[in-house]
Protein backbone atom coordinates (compact mmCIF):
# COMPACT_ATOMS: atom_id res chain seq x y z
CA UNK A 1 0.00 0.00 0.00
CA UNK A 2 3.08 2.50 1.16
CA UNK A 3 4.05 1.69 -2.59
CA UNK A 4 1.03 2.54 -4.25
CA UNK A 5 0.93 5.63 -2.14
CA UNK A 6 4.42 6.92 -2.54
CA UNK A 7 5.16 9.70 -5.02
CA UNK A 8 6.87 9.64 -8.41
CA UNK A 9 7.58 11.61 -11.54
CA UNK A 10 4.45 10.37 -13.17
CA UNK A 11 2.49 11.63 -10.04
CA UNK A 12 3.94 14.94 -10.11
CA UNK A 13 3.47 15.51 -13.60
CA UNK A 14 -0.21 14.73 -13.34
CA UNK A 15 -0.59 17.05 -11.03
CA UNK A 16 1.60 19.85 -12.81
CA UNK A 17 -0.89 18.93 -15.75
CA UNK A 18 -3.77 19.37 -14.12
CA UNK A 19 -3.23 22.42 -12.04
CA UNK A 20 -1.89 24.34 -15.60
CA UNK A 21 -5.56 23.52 -16.97
CA UNK A 22 -7.02 24.78 -13.45
CA UNK A 23 -5.11 27.53 -13.57
CA UNK A 24 -5.41 28.73 -17.84
CA UNK A 25 -9.09 29.34 -17.21
CA UNK A 26 -9.15 30.83 -13.88
CA UNK A 27 -6.94 33.67 -15.04
CA UNK A 28 -8.89 34.34 -18.44
CA UNK A 29 -11.93 34.04 -15.55
CA UNK A 30 -10.33 36.89 -13.53
CA UNK A 31 -8.62 38.87 -16.76
CA UNK A 32 -8.52 42.43 -16.50
CA UNK A 33 -7.07 42.78 -12.83
CA UNK A 34 -5.49 45.85 -14.20
CA UNK A 35 -4.80 48.57 -16.46
CA UNK A 36 -4.99 47.43 -20.50
CA UNK A 37 -2.95 49.60 -22.63
CA UNK A 38 -4.05 50.26 -26.21
CA UNK A 39 -0.95 51.79 -28.07
CA UNK A 40 -1.44 54.11 -30.81
CA UNK A 41 1.77 53.54 -32.93
CA UNK A 42 0.74 57.62 -34.30
CA UNK A 43 0.57 60.86 -33.14
CA UNK A 44 -2.62 62.36 -31.33
CA UNK A 45 -5.50 63.44 -33.44
CA UNK A 46 -4.99 61.42 -36.06
CA UNK A 47 -8.00 58.59 -37.27
CA UNK A 48 -6.59 55.70 -35.37
CA UNK A 49 -6.32 58.10 -32.44
CA UNK A 50 -9.72 59.33 -32.71
CA UNK A 51 -11.13 55.90 -32.92
CA UNK A 52 -8.81 54.67 -30.46
CA UNK A 53 -10.24 57.00 -28.07
CA UNK A 54 -14.07 56.47 -28.84
CA UNK A 55 -13.77 53.00 -28.31
CA UNK A 56 -11.17 52.43 -25.16
CA UNK A 57 -13.39 54.24 -22.89
CA UNK A 58 -16.38 51.76 -23.74
CA UNK A 59 -14.48 48.84 -23.27
CA UNK A 60 -12.80 49.79 -19.95
CA UNK A 61 -16.72 49.52 -18.73
CA UNK A 62 -17.16 46.84 -19.97
CA UNK A 63 -13.78 45.22 -18.63
CA UNK A 64 -13.90 46.55 -15.44
CA UNK A 65 -10.39 48.06 -15.95
CA UNK A 66 -9.09 51.43 -17.50
CA UNK A 67 -7.98 51.35 -21.31
CA UNK A 68 -5.45 53.59 -21.58
CA UNK A 69 -4.94 54.85 -24.80
CA UNK A 70 -1.15 55.42 -25.35
CA UNK A 71 0.53 56.91 -28.56
CA UNK A 72 4.25 55.62 -29.95
CA UNK A 73 4.68 56.86 -32.99
CA UNK A 74 7.77 56.92 -34.92
CA UNK A 75 9.05 55.24 -38.44
CA UNK A 76 5.65 55.56 -40.04
CA UNK A 77 4.23 53.42 -37.20
CA UNK A 78 6.88 50.68 -37.19
CA UNK A 79 7.96 51.82 -32.66
CA UNK A 80 4.54 51.22 -31.58
CA UNK A 81 4.04 47.86 -33.24
CA UNK A 82 6.88 46.74 -32.32
CA UNK A 83 6.71 47.31 -28.73
CA UNK A 84 3.33 45.56 -28.91
CA UNK A 85 4.88 42.70 -30.43
CA UNK A 86 7.51 42.16 -27.85
CA UNK A 87 5.07 42.78 -25.07
CA UNK A 88 4.15 40.16 -22.70
CA UNK A 89 1.48 38.32 -24.53
CA UNK A 90 -1.21 38.38 -21.51
CA UNK A 91 -3.49 40.69 -22.94
CA UNK A 92 -2.70 43.93 -21.24
CA UNK A 93 -0.90 45.52 -24.15
CA UNK A 94 -2.74 45.76 -27.23
CA UNK A 95 -2.74 48.18 -30.74
CA UNK A 96 -4.77 49.71 -32.28
CA UNK A 97 -3.56 48.89 -35.94
CA UNK A 98 -4.30 50.03 -39.41
CA UNK A 99 -3.33 49.28 -43.11
CA UNK A 100 -0.06 50.38 -42.35
CA UNK A 101 0.85 49.15 -39.20
CA UNK A 102 -0.06 45.66 -40.48
CA UNK A 103 0.15 45.09 -44.23
CA UNK A 104 2.36 48.03 -45.70
CA UNK A 105 5.13 48.67 -43.55
CA UNK A 106 6.62 44.81 -43.61
CA UNK A 107 7.46 45.61 -46.93
CA UNK A 108 8.93 49.01 -46.13
CA UNK A 109 10.84 48.82 -43.09
CA UNK A 110 13.68 46.31 -41.72
CA UNK A 111 11.60 45.32 -38.83
CA UNK A 112 12.42 43.53 -36.13
CA UNK A 113 9.50 41.49 -35.91
CA UNK A 114 7.01 39.68 -38.00
CA UNK A 115 3.53 40.78 -37.83
CA UNK A 116 1.86 37.76 -39.28
CA UNK A 117 3.75 35.95 -36.88
CA UNK A 118 4.31 38.20 -33.84
CA UNK A 119 0.64 39.65 -32.78
CA UNK A 120 -2.46 38.17 -32.86
CA UNK A 121 -5.70 39.35 -34.40
CA UNK A 122 -8.29 39.94 -31.93
CA UNK A 123 -10.91 42.02 -34.50
CA UNK A 124 -11.27 44.26 -37.09
CA UNK A 125 -12.86 47.78 -35.89
CA UNK A 126 -13.66 49.89 -38.72
CA UNK A 127 -13.49 50.63 -42.85
CA UNK A 128 -12.68 54.36 -42.89
CA UNK A 129 -13.90 56.13 -46.42
CA UNK A 130 -11.09 58.50 -47.96
CA UNK A 131 -11.78 61.16 -50.29
CA UNK A 132 -9.40 63.29 -52.45
CA UNK A 133 -9.25 66.78 -50.64
CA UNK A 134 -7.86 70.05 -52.05
CA UNK A 135 -7.03 73.72 -50.73
CA UNK A 136 -9.81 76.09 -51.94
CA UNK A 137 -6.96 77.99 -53.71
CA UNK A 138 -6.44 74.86 -56.03
CA UNK A 139 -7.92 76.06 -58.98
CA UNK A 140 -10.25 72.44 -59.40
CA UNK A 141 -13.89 72.27 -58.84
CA UNK A 142 -13.84 68.41 -60.09
CA UNK A 143 -11.41 65.41 -60.24
CA UNK A 144 -11.34 66.35 -64.20
CA UNK A 145 -10.10 69.58 -63.67
CA UNK A 146 -7.91 67.93 -61.07
CA UNK A 147 -6.41 65.32 -63.13
CA UNK A 148 -6.18 68.31 -66.34
CA UNK A 149 -4.57 70.37 -64.27
CA UNK A 150 -1.61 67.75 -62.70
CA UNK A 151 -1.22 66.33 -66.05
CA UNK A 152 -0.69 70.34 -67.69
CA UNK A 153 2.35 70.99 -65.08
CA UNK A 154 3.68 67.72 -63.94
CA UNK A 155 5.34 67.65 -60.11
CA UNK A 156 3.32 71.19 -59.91
CA UNK A 157 0.63 70.09 -57.23
CA UNK A 158 1.37 68.72 -54.29
CA UNK A 159 -0.51 66.53 -51.74
CA UNK A 160 0.58 65.42 -48.25
CA UNK A 161 0.55 62.54 -46.74
CA UNK A 162 1.08 61.18 -42.38
CA UNK A 163 4.41 59.78 -43.77
CA UNK A 164 5.78 57.19 -46.14
CA UNK A 165 4.15 54.13 -46.72
CA UNK A 166 0.94 55.34 -45.01
CA UNK A 167 -2.66 55.18 -45.99
CA UNK A 168 -2.83 58.22 -47.60
CA UNK A 169 0.81 57.82 -49.60
CA UNK A 170 -0.46 54.66 -50.86
CA UNK A 171 -3.88 56.02 -52.03
CA UNK A 172 -1.60 58.40 -53.77
CA UNK A 173 0.70 56.31 -55.83
CA UNK A 174 -2.13 54.53 -56.90
CA UNK A 175 -4.00 57.98 -58.10
CA UNK A 176 -0.68 58.81 -60.15
CA UNK A 177 -0.60 54.97 -61.61
CA UNK A 178 -4.20 54.72 -62.60
CA UNK A 179 -4.87 58.15 -63.78
CA UNK A 180 -1.87 59.35 -65.42
CA UNK A 181 -0.93 62.06 -63.03
CA UNK A 182 2.92 62.95 -61.19
CA UNK A 183 1.83 64.31 -58.69
CA UNK A 184 4.19 65.76 -55.91
CA UNK A 185 4.37 63.97 -52.19
CA UNK A 186 5.31 65.32 -49.37
CA UNK A 187 5.27 63.16 -46.27
CA UNK A 188 4.81 64.31 -42.57
CA UNK A 189 4.86 62.86 -38.84
CA UNK A 190 1.35 62.40 -38.48
CA UNK A 191 -2.21 62.70 -39.99
CA UNK A 192 -2.80 65.88 -37.66
CA UNK A 193 0.38 68.55 -39.30
CA UNK A 194 -0.65 67.07 -42.64
CA UNK A 195 -4.11 68.13 -42.45
CA UNK A 196 -3.09 71.64 -40.56
CA UNK A 197 -0.66 72.05 -43.68
CA UNK A 198 -3.22 71.47 -46.55
CA UNK A 199 -5.85 73.17 -44.88
CA UNK A 200 -2.97 76.44 -44.45
CA UNK A 201 -2.57 75.86 -47.99
CA UNK A 202 1.03 74.87 -47.87
CA UNK A 203 0.33 71.79 -49.81
CA UNK A 204 -2.34 71.55 -52.88
CA UNK A 205 -4.34 68.58 -52.30
CA UNK A 206 -4.34 65.06 -49.83
CA UNK A 207 -5.68 61.71 -49.76
CA UNK A 208 -6.98 61.56 -46.53
CA UNK A 209 -9.45 60.09 -43.89
CA UNK A 210 -12.70 61.77 -43.57
CA UNK A 211 -12.56 60.82 -40.02
CA UNK A 212 -11.42 64.32 -39.37
CA UNK A 213 -11.45 65.86 -42.79
CA UNK A 214 -15.14 66.33 -42.52
CA UNK A 215 -15.41 69.85 -40.64
CA UNK A 216 -13.28 71.30 -42.64
CA UNK A 217 -14.96 69.98 -45.89
CA UNK A 218 -18.41 71.26 -44.45
CA UNK A 219 -17.21 74.70 -43.60
CA UNK A 220 -15.45 75.25 -46.65
CA UNK A 221 -11.49 75.22 -46.12
CA UNK A 222 -11.43 72.07 -47.83
CA UNK A 223 -13.07 70.70 -51.00
CA UNK A 224 -13.48 67.26 -51.05
CA UNK A 225 -13.51 66.35 -55.22
CA UNK A 226 -14.02 62.65 -54.74
CA UNK A 227 -14.45 59.49 -52.98
CA UNK A 228 -11.93 57.01 -52.71
CA UNK A 229 -13.77 53.43 -51.76
CA UNK A 230 -16.38 51.96 -54.32
CA UNK A 231 -19.48 54.08 -52.96
CA UNK A 232 -20.33 57.31 -52.30
CA UNK A 233 -20.48 58.96 -48.78
CA UNK A 234 -23.65 59.48 -47.69
CA UNK A 235 -21.97 62.32 -45.70
CA UNK A 236 -21.03 64.00 -49.08
CA UNK A 237 -23.73 62.11 -51.12
CA UNK A 238 -22.83 65.02 -54.17
CA UNK A 239 -19.40 64.03 -54.45
CA UNK A 240 -18.37 61.14 -56.86
CA UNK A 241 -15.96 58.40 -56.45
CA UNK A 242 -12.76 58.60 -58.13
CA UNK A 243 -14.03 55.64 -60.36
CA UNK A 244 -17.12 57.44 -61.93
CA UNK A 245 -15.49 60.79 -62.22
CA UNK A 246 -12.94 59.00 -64.98
CA UNK A 247 -10.26 57.07 -63.36
CA UNK A 248 -11.41 53.32 -63.57
CA UNK A 249 -10.70 50.70 -61.50
CA UNK A 250 -9.52 53.07 -58.63
CA UNK A 251 -10.75 52.40 -54.97
CA UNK A 252 -8.96 52.84 -51.77
CA UNK A 253 -10.13 52.03 -48.31
CA UNK A 254 -8.37 52.45 -44.75
CA UNK A 255 -9.17 49.88 -42.09
CA UNK A 256 -8.19 49.86 -38.14
CA UNK A 257 -8.30 47.07 -35.82
CA UNK A 258 -7.21 45.97 -32.73
CA UNK A 259 -4.45 43.22 -32.54
CA UNK A 260 -2.60 41.30 -29.17
CA UNK A 261 0.49 39.70 -29.33
CA UNK A 262 1.31 36.41 -30.15
CA UNK A 263 1.01 34.20 -27.38
CA UNK A 264 -1.98 35.73 -25.90
CA UNK A 265 -4.42 32.92 -24.52
CA UNK A 266 -7.55 32.68 -26.82
CA UNK A 267 -9.85 32.79 -23.46
CA UNK A 268 -8.01 36.32 -23.31
CA UNK A 269 -8.65 37.14 -26.97
CA UNK A 270 -12.10 36.30 -26.92
CA UNK A 271 -12.60 38.80 -24.35
CA UNK A 272 -11.41 41.50 -26.10
CA UNK A 273 -12.92 40.29 -29.10
CA UNK A 274 -16.26 40.68 -27.32
CA UNK A 275 -15.61 43.60 -25.17
CA UNK A 276 -15.03 45.46 -28.67
CA UNK A 277 -18.02 44.07 -30.53
CA UNK A 278 -20.18 45.30 -27.99
CA UNK A 279 -18.77 48.72 -28.07
CA UNK A 280 -19.08 48.54 -31.97
CA UNK A 281 -22.88 47.81 -31.15
CA UNK A 282 -23.75 50.71 -28.90
CA UNK A 283 -26.12 52.90 -31.28
CA UNK A 284 -24.19 56.17 -29.75
CA UNK A 285 -20.84 55.04 -30.64
CA UNK A 286 -21.80 53.42 -34.06
CA UNK A 287 -23.55 56.63 -34.73
CA UNK A 288 -20.34 58.87 -33.93
CA UNK A 289 -17.56 56.83 -36.26
CA UNK A 290 -20.44 56.68 -39.00
CA UNK A 291 -21.08 60.26 -38.69
CA UNK A 292 -17.49 60.65 -39.26
CA UNK A 293 -17.20 58.35 -42.36
CA UNK A 294 -16.14 55.21 -40.98
CA UNK A 295 -17.93 51.73 -41.68
CA UNK A 296 -18.30 49.99 -38.45
CA UNK A 297 -16.97 45.97 -38.63
CA UNK A 298 -16.53 44.18 -35.63
CA UNK A 299 -15.92 40.15 -36.77
CA UNK A 300 -14.02 37.03 -35.14
CA UNK A 301 -10.22 36.98 -34.29
CA UNK A 302 -10.24 34.07 -37.35
CA UNK A 303 -12.23 36.45 -39.94
CA UNK A 304 -9.48 39.64 -39.36
CA UNK A 305 -6.47 36.88 -39.44
CA UNK A 306 -7.38 36.04 -42.89
CA UNK A 307 -8.30 39.17 -44.12
CA UNK A 308 -4.95 40.69 -42.74
CA UNK A 309 -3.26 38.01 -45.17
CA UNK A 310 -5.01 39.06 -47.76
CA UNK A 311 -3.83 42.76 -47.41
CA UNK A 312 -0.73 41.84 -47.48
CA UNK A 313 -0.41 40.10 -50.53
CA UNK A 314 -2.59 42.81 -52.12
CA UNK A 315 -0.14 45.68 -50.55
CA UNK A 316 3.28 44.33 -51.15
CA UNK A 317 2.05 43.77 -54.91
CA UNK A 318 1.78 47.47 -55.01
CA UNK A 319 4.61 48.02 -53.16
CA UNK A 320 6.77 46.22 -55.25
CA UNK A 321 5.29 47.71 -58.28
CA UNK A 322 5.48 51.22 -57.66
CA UNK A 323 8.93 50.94 -56.23
CA UNK A 324 8.02 52.67 -52.84
CA UNK A 325 10.78 52.55 -50.18
CA UNK A 326 10.79 54.13 -46.54
CA UNK A 327 13.72 56.83 -47.97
Amino acid sequence: MRKILSSSPFRHAAWAMAAAAAAGPASAQTYPDKPVRMVVAFAPAGGTDIVARLVAPRMAELLGQSVVVENRAGAGGVIGTENVAKAAPDGYTTLMATMGNLAVNPYLYSMRVDVQRDLKPVSKVVEVQFALLVHPSVPAKTLREFIDLAKARPGHLTYSSSGIGGGPHLAGELFDSLAGTKLTHVPYKGSGQSLSDLIGGQVSASFDSLLQALPYVRDGRLRALAILGSERSPLLPDAPTVAEAGVPGYEFTNWYGLVAPAGTPQPVVEKLNGAVRQVLGQPDIRRKLEDMGARVVGDSPEAFGKFIANENTKWEKVIRAAKITAQ
